[in-house]
């Protein structure tokens, strides 16, 4: 029975807030409206479907916040602020998916769930800030935050932006409640900008940790855990490209998980923005033997019918 193939999709919280623009909320409804189409062609198919949200933008917004308010009301940490940002976003987007879907005459619920991901306390990056969150600093304020203490990198577009600690995915602690929902035909908004990052103390039981889940790391693991069929991750390239930025860039239709190991391993992926994303597809394919695909968000259902996208195969 085709209602019985789960698909988890990945969206970028680029998607909602675009590099360059400071956007409202208003303005973050108005492109998570957008950006609905190819989830609920998915959900009309036949799927059962979890869609995982970034919060790259929103996250760092929510630090500069921080700072300016912070001789008013004591800042939260880190892990707070994804929490946060799960929260808000998921409500953004179960609105707007309920919305969608009433319209296309669907009666399915949508439901965010908080979800925490297990990670290791010890993991080294937590230790390597190289995660990049926030939109692009000035040259100044770059130079005040290193002053304080504030990891800041340039990016792959030359942009200096903050950087934090982002360990690795082990497992989603939800995991029960969000298989029971799915299999209760409810489309699942879960491990909103990759989780809030816990682990287990050995007296405390669960805490969490300062840092930030990558979500298509987050993604890979929950789509492995659930079994889903399909992995999609939707950006704002329509498919892994080699030489990117150059007249020789050539987009791959589609590659095999040695592949995309050998042409990882060479960097022929943009460290912070398409290799995280090839990384993830390739490893929930050599786990899984399921399809994984990384395309632009508005080719997402083209590219599941085979028509567009990079498709990682075993």
């Amino acid at each position: 029975m085709t209602g019985t193939r789960t698909a988890v999709i990945a969206v970028g919280g680029n998607a909602l807030s675009p590099p360059g623009e400071h956007s409202t909320i208003a303005d973050q409804f108005r492109h998570t409206r957008d950006s609905l189409g190819p989830i609920v062609d998915l959900v009309r198919d036949g799927w059962r479907v979890v869609v995982v949200h970034g919060n790259g933008p929103q996250v760092g917004d929510e630090l500069v916040r921080n700072e300016k308010a912070r001789s008013e009301v004591a800042p939260l940490p880190l892990g707070v602020l994804v929490a946060g940002t799960a929260g808000w976003i998921g409500y953004m987007l179960q609105q707007s998916l309920a919305n969608a879907l009433q319209k296309a005459g669907s009666s399915k619920e949508v439901v965010t769930v908080l979800t925490q991901v297990e990670v290791a306390a010890d993991d080294p990056a937590l230790k390597d800030p190289k995660k990049f969150i926030g939109h692009g600093l000035s040259v100044v304020r770059a130079r005040e935050l290193r002053a304080q203490g504030v990891p800041v990198k340039k990016d792959a577009k030359g942009h200096f932006r903050r950087v934090v600690g982002s360990p690795y995915p082990l497992a989603i602690h939800e995991l029960a409640t969000i298989r029971t929902l799915l299999e209760r035909e409810t489309v699942v908004i879960a491990c909103g900008g990759g989780g809030v990052p816990i682990y287990r103390h050995p007296s405390l039981g669960l805490e969490g940790v300062d840092a930030v889940v990558d979500k298509d790391l987050a993604a890979a693991v929950l789509a492995r855990e659930l079994g889903a069929e399909l992995f999609l991750i939707l950006t704002d390239v329509d498919a892994v490209y080699t030489g990117w930025g150059t007249e020789q860039q050539h987009a791959i239709g589609s590659m095999t998980v040695s592949e995309a190991d050998r042409m990882a391993r060479e960097g022929a992926f943009g460290e912070g923005s398409m290799a995280p994303k090839v990384a993830a597809a390739a490893d929930y394919v050599r786990r899984t033997q399921g399809r994984a695909i990384i395309t632009e968000l508005s080719k997402g259902r083209a590219a599941v019918e085979g028509k567009g996208g990079t498709e990682i195969i075993p």
